[in-house]
């Protein structure tokens, strides 16, 4: 069977978060995808996420929002951005109502999610939103006419 040339076979997605319980939690999260198949992996801080990037070409980044020794997204997205890492990049938190999360595409994110809202269907539809995401056919214009 062959694979449609506008969809990836694997997802290569960081998850970056100082909690590693999270991050096996959603590992086990993501088993249950039959589409698209997906390629976790984890980093403990910015900096263990710099290093990845540096050698791994990521399609999706999923990031907790505070990571010690930095406050919040507002100073860990703008240091993967300078990295050169152009995909998307989903803020992961407990509570995203503050305030400041209005803010979330100044700094360079593409999508904030509460971590209670994350499940099979949730990280299929932000892949499908944000990784592989395809204009329809009805959109493109048609310069063969």
């Amino acid at each position: 069977m062959a694979v449609d040339a506008g969809r990836k076979s694997v997802v290569k997605v960081l998850f970056v978060d100082d909690e590693f319980i999270e991050f096996r939690s959603l590992k086990k999260t993501v088993a249950d995808l039959s589409e698209p198949q997906v390629d976790m992996d984890y980093a403990q801080s910015i900096a263990d996420a710099l290093s990845k990037l540096a050698d791994t070409r990521f399609d999706l980044i999923l990031l907790d929002n505070r990571l010690l020794p930095n406050a919040d997204f507002r100073e860990t997205v703008p240091k993967l951005r300078g990295s050169g890492y152009t995909g998307p990049i989903g803020v992961v938190s407990m509570d995203v109502s503050d305030e400041y999360f209005q803010q979330f595409q100044d700094y360079g994110v593409d999508f904030r999610i509460g971590k209670d809202e994350i499940d099979a269907d949730t990280v299929q539809y932000i892949i499908r939103e944000y990784v592989d995401y395809r204009v329809p056919d009805i959109w493109k214009d048609d310069y063969n006419r």
